[in-house]
């Protein structure tokens, strides 16, 4: 009924039903709105890369970052008190299916920030847009700066001969807060797995491991995965 309402408004009531199917903007507020949307998208692209903290950084995901606020904000200038457009798009995006997994779920954070980011500029809210990102950019570096000082998690595996066992189980003892992942007794010798929780510079006992007699190697390898506790 609203529908039909709208229809039959009287002209003197001062509806245009034109303005809702054929609404446009500027080339200065589509320029104006590009260029803040580029912005956020460069401050959202340091922000991933100073506080990126998994295995393999990306470079072209972080700069699809940027493309993705762009283009959320130009999809939203498009739609933006248009009807006929918004439903159109709605069928476009209905049909799109995305299959790239993201394995880290801080990266998935990262993309709805792009594309809130880009809503808030595709909708003219540029104060809402420019203030939420310096925010949310300094509370991401300061919780990346927090997690630096902390323990970081990492595998330790080592290789070595049976004969190696006594001491490899005295020191793994000395270990802070060690748990064994796995271990596998071969002919040759023994692998050994174990998760541990280390900041930077308690990593040089690795060096002394090595020395011990028995034991061929020990590598220790940054593990970004959740831990139980």
């Amino acid at each position: 009924m609203l529908f039909f309402n709208l229809l039959n408004a009287p002209e003197s009531s001062g509806f245009d039903l034109s303005n809702i199917f054929n609404a446009t903007m500027s080339p200065l507020e589509v320029v104006v709105s590009l260029l803040i949307a580029l912005g956020v998208g460069i401050f959202i692209f340091f922000i991933y890369k100073v506080t990126f903290a998994g295995v393999m950084y990306s470079r072209s995901f972080n700069v699809g970052l940027i493309m993705l606020t762009l283009v959320t904000s130009l999809m939203l200038m498009l739609i933006n008190n248009n009807l006929s457009l918004s439903l159109g798009m709605v069928g476009a995006l209905s049909i799109i299916r995305f299959r790239t997994a993201v394995k880290d779920p801080i990266d998935t954070v990262f993309m709805f920030w792009a594309v809130g980011e880009g809503i808030a500029i595709g909708t003219h809210y540029y104060d809402i847009a420019i203030i939420s990102a310096i925010a949310i950019g300094v509370f991401l570096v300061i919780i990346s700066a927090v997690k630096i000082k902390s323990s970081m998690p990492y595998l330790l595996v080592i290789h070595y001969n049976e004969s190696a066992s006594p001491v490899i189980k005295t020191f793994i003892q000395k270990l802070p807060k060690s748990k064994l992942k796995s271990k596998t007794v071969r002919r040759d010798g023994i692998e050994l797995t174990l998760e541990l929780r280390l900041k930077d510079n308690e990593t040089g006992f690795v060096d002394k491991l090595v020395k011990v007699d028995g034991v061929y190697d020990a590598t220790l390898i940054s593990h970004q995965g959740d831990l139980v506790s």
